[in-house]
């Protein structure tokens, strides 16, 4: 699930563990193959993306937009209507996810200590890049040489 995926951890704490969605694996569904009502019409076009394995049976709703002095902002887990009023917005990216990625009370601390996964903040950029299955290989390939080198990497090196 997690391999070469862009996660975004959203909200994160030590004592109740951490929420994330994985903003690279399009499903290739849009809003409107789910939701057929005339109310989620301005939401009809909006990409699903699978945002991790956990409740897979929702479909949830989640904006994102370039403050200049915070950096990315988001709003996470909004209804559908709070989804059409931030799509409205300039600059504002709506993303439709269905699951997300979790983990429970020192599971991620655990996991960095282990260098399971590589951090990185999001850049200018980053609204404005595909959301698709690339964009961990060019996330990688700015951070350094030896980043760009494993992103260019086969997945399974041991095949060549």
């Amino acid at each position: 699930m997690f391999h070469r995926s862009v996660v975004l951890v959203s909200d994160h704490s030590q004592e109740d563990g951490a929420y994330g969605l994985i903003m690279n694996h399009p499903t290739g569904n849009v809003v409107g193959d789910f939701l057929k009502g005339k109310e989620f019409a301005p939401l009809k076009q909006v990409p699903v993306h699978e945002g991790g394995p956990v409740a897979q049976d929702q479909l949830t709703f989640s904006a994102f937009w370039w403050n200049k002095k915070k950096g990315l902002e988001w709003a996470i887990r909004i209804s559908a209507e709070d989804a059409i009023r931030h799509s409205q917005k300039s600059g504002t990216v709506v993303r439709a996810f269905v699951g997300y990625s979790g983990w429970t009370a020192g599971q991620l601390e655990s996991e960095m200590a282990r260098h399971s996964w590589i951090i990185a903040q999001p850049s200018l950029t980053f609204l404005g890049m595909e959301h698709d299955r690339p964009l961990w290989a060019e996330i990688m390939g700015s951070l350094s040489p030896l980043h760009r080198i494993l992103a260019q990497a086969p997945a399974n090196p041991t095949l060549n």
